[in-house]
């Protein structure tokens, strides 16, 4: 593509990226797929504590660290050394935007936190992300993990009969990353017409707070705090998984006349004039006696023939797929989901946002320091001259994977002698992490 045929809405903005893990690194990684400048700044020792996280590794790296770093630049400086630490002052001192997931304070003994920046830079918007907040949770890492046991989210996700259960990924940090996002964009938005940029705290708990919507909604109405379902939806039915002759069904009735259209589907058109599930109210307080119902009739027939009989008839449902049919699902739907990152680089899921015209092509995520010289020498030139956004990627259509035998095993970073380029092996005794640092798996 041609320049004037792609579009980098957020050219021009330089970001100094002081988060690790994964819901500050998010949201630096979507700054930079909108077309802004991000320099990572990392131990030079270690780097980001997911470049160690694995099996699974790609072929360049840990899988983990790459899907939230791809265009962006890494420069390895250490804050305990003066000539390195006297680089991350003038990078921020340069920022538009400055993002950081230490422990709430941990910046201040290097003259980087929120007062020290505004005074050399008062038109940066800094944001800081946390586990807890600032206050009286501040002394408190913020692991995904934790934050969905306390907060709440695995008293709901699971089972009746069973233990409560974490989501299958790292939701809260995802949701804190997306939150951190638009806290961003809303200050920048204001500092056009301020002039002066603004300090932003979001922290896991009070995003997960935020995500539980509905359930957190029906807790403070009733006083009672809602429990495990299952694949049951609390407030709608049939809003859940159903067995068929050969397995389960995923059906998502929102409204009666989809319901109307599911029972004239499976042959039980009666079921939707049954005073016990006429309405969804009828139906949730009937749910037992619903799904007993549709269960016989689906048996008739396995899964994929209902899942096709009852698109052909406008009511949701779907077969319960892995993340492999979910890509190949939206590359059938010509959602074109991957990103081609170049020669020897692990695709990626894209950006989600389509525009009407295609964002500007990404860079691979880098190798840990592998642009220091190259952003030392930027800093000690003019603060004139612009730092142009790392590489190009472009999308591609999804290829098929091989349903039968055994997945290869996944590239391990070999324990003696030099690893692949940018392969960050695991050390056998990682050092603890520093008691300022707050991370968020």
């Amino acid at each position: 593509m041609t320049a004037p045929d792609v579009i980098a809405p957020l050219q021009g903005l330089l970001v100094a990226d002081f988060s690790r893990v994964l819901a500050g690194p998010l949201a630096t990684m979507t700054l930079a797929d909108l077309g802004a400048t991000v320099v990572k700044v990392e131990r030079p020792d270690l780097g980001d504590d997911t470049r160690q996280w694995g099996p699974p590794w790609s072929a360049t790296s840990s899988s983990y660290f790459e899907c939230v770093n791809r265009g962006k630049y890494s420069a390895g400086l250490d804050l305990e050394a003066a000539e390195d630490l006297a680089a991350a002052r003038e990078l921020a001192r340069r920022a538009d935007v400055v993002v950081e997931n230490f422990r709430p304070g941990g910046l201040a003994r290097y003259g980087l936190d929120y007062p020290a920046v505004a005074e050399a830079n008062p038109r940066a918007v800094y944001c800081s992300i946390s586990g807890f907040g600032d206050g009286a949770g501040a002394d408190r890492p913020g692991y995904d993990f934790l934050v969905q046991a306390v907060g709440g989210l695995m008293s709901i996700t699971g089972f009746p009969d069973g233990e409560p259960s974490k989501v299958g990924v790292a939701l809260v940090d995802v949701l804190t990353g997306k939150d951190a996002i638009i806290g961003i964009l809303a200050a920048l938005a204001e500092r056009r017409r301020t002039g002066r940029g603004r300090h932003l705290r979001v922290n896991l708990l009070s995003s997960l707070l935020a995500g539980l919507v509905n359930q957190a909604s029906g807790y403070l109405a009733t006083g009672a705090s809602p429990g495990r379902l299952g694949n049951q939806h609390p407030s709608i039915a049939p809003y859940e998984t159903l067995r068929c002759a050969d397995g389960a069904l995923a059906v998502a009735c929102g409204n009666d006349r989809q319901f109307a259209r599911l029972a004239e589907v499976v042959g039980r058109p009666e079921l939707s004039a049954d005073e016990r599930f006429a309405t969804n109210p009828a139906r949730v307080t009937n749910r037992a006696a619903l799904v007993a119902a549709l269960e016989a009739a689906l048996a008739a027939q396995p899964a994929g023939h209902w899942e096709r009989a009852l698109a052909d008839a406008g009511v949701p449902a779907g077969l319960v797929g892995d993340i492999g049919s979910a890509v190949q699902l939206a590359d059938r739907l010509g959602l074109a989901p991957l990103l081609d990152l170049g020669p020897d680089q692990t695709a990626q899921i894209r950006h989600p946002i389509e525009y009407d015209a295609p964002l500007a092509p990404a860079a691979a995520p880098p190798g840990l320091g592998e642009h220091t010289d190259l952003v030392r020498g930027w800093l000690a030139g003019p603060a004139v001259d612009a730092l142009p956004r790392p590489g190009a990627a472009r999308s591609r259509r999804a290829e098929p994977q091989p349903s039968p035998g055994p997945a290869p095993p996944p590239v391990q970073p070999p324990p003696p002698g030099p690893a692949p380029a940018h392969v960050q092996p695991p050390p056998p005794q990682p050092p603890a992490p520093r008691p300022e640092e707050s991370a968020s798996p």
